[in-house]
């Protein structure tokens, strides 16, 4: 639960601390004194998308800042699978922004994204605003208020489990249906396409052997020309002229007098190193050149079989052969599919209708059992709101199974059906209820779910809106219980019968200085609890009657 509030620079606020207590607390004040304000700072720390513009003006930078005692609520989960600091005790979360438009977020002095704020926020806090009012006409959100109460989340985990493996069966099954359709018709060329690769013989090197053979054909007597010229430059005849003849004769001057001049010796062994490694390479020349040798018929067929690999290669669009034994290897896969696609759409039929009946099964164990939590919530909820000014009230839940279209939630499409009045059938809640009624509706679904729910602190915004009088008070003995069941709850009010029932009290109030207009929030004591209600049942003028009225709501509460 919130134990510390602190906002720099956020709208009209220009800085905040504020702390909070458990059980049931309310906020009050004029319209636009800053307690929607205050909500929006509350949302930034739960992931809500940030807004440069929402920054006080001037300002650099904006910090919101929630300490949580989160001592009694199981969160360990979380901060060990985010690698986040925990002691067990406190989270505090950090949303920083700058006047750039950047946003920086932290859990307990860490990084973390929006995704995580999110995540730990929907742990934390329950924002109830009038716009949630809506969700009374959606069925999904119907339904999640039975799966709640009805306590079956690893029913549920476990039938969408299955129902996402059915799914991803099903579209396999659909992709293979279109491939083969697709396929057999381009089947004949396709088996062109394998056969064509095939008949080719394809080696992953030959290319390259190829192209240097077909380099040397072309010019074959410019190199045994070359290898010849090079051979006879190192050994001729026997002229003398050559290279190795004259080495030869050099060494011997040097053996001559290597007797006399010790040097020699040193520089004849070198120069007879020389003479052998040339005499190598003369050789080799020789035995080249002669391999070398103009074939016009093989430059052809060396030629033929490049062609073939280059067309190839240019109709696939590949630089490569090893990319066409790929595409080969490919291709026939695809051919094979096609060959046995029947059996393998059968295989794949076979094992969905199998998996189907998995997630049928576990469908209409969920339906059971929404059905029977169904006549649990609508009796809890007439008893619940009979107290609240309806006392003809009829609330069911309608609860309609069509195992034919299946979704991620089961077969069933729930829907709350109400009549506040005598006579005349119950309609679907959003259709018929006016904003009083839906606002009980909701309050009453909240407390129904709280417990089940757990979450450490519920924040209502005006959900007092559309009534008054004992039907008001009534609401706040409900949100009060909610608040000594180990939880904090929080009610923003302009309802003084709302307000006196508060554990705790707090206004916000707006100031204006010689250069802007601030918004600040305080507790009051006991003494300013008086005033404070007194006004909001007289208005700016406080009269003696309505502080005498104001501590008789006050101290009159149990």
């Amino acid at each position: 639960m919130i134990r510390h509030l602190h906002i720099e620079n956020y709208a009209l606020i220009e800085h905040l601390d504020i702390d909070f207590n458990e059980g049931f607390s309310v906020i009050t004040g004029e319209t636009g004194a800053g307690k929607s304000i205050i909500i929006g700072a509350i949302g930034l720390i739960l992931g809500q998308r940030a807004d440069s513009r929402s920054m006080k003006t001037g300002a650099s930078r904006c910090v919101v800042e929630i300490t949580f005692d989160v001592s009694n609520y199981q969160l360990e989960a979380f901060f060990q699978e985010n690698d986040f600091d925990f002691d067990g005790k406190e989270c505090i979360i950090r949303r920083e922004l700058t006047s750039a438009g950047k946003s920086r977020a932290f859990i307990n002095d860490t990084p973390a994204s929006l995704a995580q704020l999110k995540e730990i926020g929907e742990q934390l806090i329950d924002i109830h605003s009038q716009h949630k009012n809506l969700l009374l006409g959606k069925e999904d959100f119907q339904l999640s208020i039975l799966d709640i109460v009805a306590e079956h989340q690893t029913l549920l985990t476990s039938y969408k489990q299955e129902y996402a493996s059915y799914r991803q069966l099903a579209k396999q099954l659909e992709e293979a249906e279109e491939e083969a359709r697709t396929n057999k018709e381009d089947e004949d060329y396709l088996r062109f396409q394998v056969d064509q690769l095939a008949d080719a013989e394809l080696k992953e090197d030959e290319q390259a052997e190829l192209e240097e053979e077909a380099e040397t054909l072309e010019h074959a007597e410019e190199i045994k020309s070359a290898l010849y010229a090079s051979a006879h430059l190192l050994q001729s005849d026997g002229d003398g002229a050559d290279a190795l003849g004259m080495l030869q004769q050099a060494l011997s001057e040097l053996q001559s007098i290597s007797s006399v001049y010790s040097s020699a010796e040193e520089l004849a062994e070198r120069l007879d190193s020389c003479y052998i490694e040339l005499k190598d390479i003369a050789d080799e020349l020789e035995s080249q050149a002669e391999d070398v040798e103009y074939n016009p018929r093989r430059l052809e067929k060396v030629n033929d079989r490049l062609n073939t690999i280059y067309t190839l290669q240019k109709k696939h669009g590949v630089d490569t052969i090893g990319e066409l034994l790929a595409l080969q290897v490919d291709l026939e896969e695809k051919l094979m599919r096609i060959t046995n696609s029947d059996d393998f759409i059968g295989e794949l039929r076979e094992k969905m209708e199998v998996q189907k009946k998995k997630v049928v099964a576990l469908a209409q164990q969920l339906s059971k059992e929404r059905k029977d939590v169904a006549k649990k919530v609508e009796k809890e909820m007439e008893e619940r709101l009979l107290p609240l000014g309806m006392p003809h009230v009829q609330f069911k839940c309608s609860v309609l199974a069509n195992p034919s279209e299946l979704t991620s939630t089961g077969y069933d499409q729930v829907q709350f059906l109400f009549n506040a009045n005598k006579s005349g059938e119950p309609q679907p809640v959003s259709q018929i209820a006016s904003g009083g009624e839906i606002a009980r509706v909701m309050l009453s679904l909240k407390a129904l779910i709280a417990g089940a729910v757990k979450l450490p602190t519920i924040i209502f915004d005006e959900i007092d809106t559309g009534v008054s009088g004992s039907i008001a008070e009534k609401m706040a003995r409900i949100m009060k219980e909610m608040g000594e069941q180990d939880r904090q709850v929080i009610s923003i009010t302009h309802l003084p019968q709302i307000a006196a029932l508060g554990s705790h009290h707090y206004k916000v109030y707006k100031e204006d200085t010689a250069d802007a207009t601030l918004s600040h929030i305080i507790p009051l004591d006991n003494e300013q609890r008086v005033e404070e209600i007194a006004h909001m049942l007289s208005g700016e003028q406080l009269t003696q009657e309505a502080l005498n009225n104001a501590k008789a709501l006050l101290f009159s509460k149990s």
